[in-house]
């Protein structure tokens, strides 16, 4: 049995003078998933996930979150129902340590008393409880990027919205950030928009492929690796590794 529709859009598109950079678009998305969005550069599926995240109003159609139109809502507004959201542009706070910026992220969400507790269990799950004083501008890319992620954890998201999670990462960090994201899924529904393949595969249960502003196709990882119509429009002769 399918799980309830937590997100979907309807008829979402936007234009940027004469350009349709995302047309009418069609998606599902349901409780519990962790999808993820892969296109070649300039396919729309950045743009479609700025709309979804509030960064971009379309200029047509919906989206709507639990029965509620989100679309042209500001991003912090989104944020407040219940939706994480972790852009291109990192955001923390360079000057403060780890714990504080958990802190940062937390001190409105839940009472005071519970707060040491929720940031030493982050803490554990991001894997940075020995750097717990350490200022951020000072961690590696990697550290930073997980800090964030934290920060998005501790909050409890109902949905989390990552825009390149992996981007500029040694391979190390990719995995470790790959099983990071599979741990938020066990209590979040997860989107992902990524370039790298094999990250994907190493996290993909469902993939949307985006091309010329539409989708193109959508399935399991195996499913969309192997379509003529995606090898055509994106993946060429890209050797792809099944995780």
């Amino acid at each position: 049995m399918n799980s309830a529709i937590l997100l979907e859009t309807k008829k979402i598109g936007v234009s940027f003078g004469g350009v349709h950079a995302v047309k009418e678009v069609d998606f599902t998305l349901r409780e519990g998933e962790l999808r993820c969005l892969i296109g070649p550069n300039g396919a729309g599926k950045s743009t479609f996930f700025k709309m979804l995240s509030g960064q971009i109003s379309p200029t047509r159609g919906e989206c709507v979150y639990r029965d509620k139109i989100i679309s042209g809502m500001r991003p912090w507004d989104i944020a407040r129902l219940g939706i994480g959201i972790k852009t291109q542009v990192p955001s923390v706070f360079e000057g403060l340590s780890v714990w504080e910026n958990l802190w940062q992220a937390a001190a409105n969400k839940m009472e005071k008393r519970a707060l040491s507790g929720a940031i030493k269990s982050v803490l554990q799950d991001i894997g940075l409880t020995d750097l717990k004083d350490a200022i951020l501008s000072e961690l590696a890319h990697g550290q930073r990027q997980w800090v964030e992620l934290g920060m998005i954890l501790i909050s409890r998201p109902q949905l989390v919205l990552l825009d390149e999670p992996a981007a500029g990462m040694t391979h190390h960090e990719v995995r470790k950030t790959a099983d990071l994201i599979k741990a938020i899924n066990q209590q979040s529904t997860v989107v992902v928009v990524e370039h790298d393949m094999e990250f994907i595969s190493m996290i993909a249960q469902k993939v949307t492929v985006f091309n010329q502003g539409e989708v193109l196709a959508e399935g399991s990882f195996v499913d969309v690796t192997s379509n003529p119509l995606v090898k055509d429009a994106y993946l060429g002769n890209m050797e792809i590794k099944h995780a």
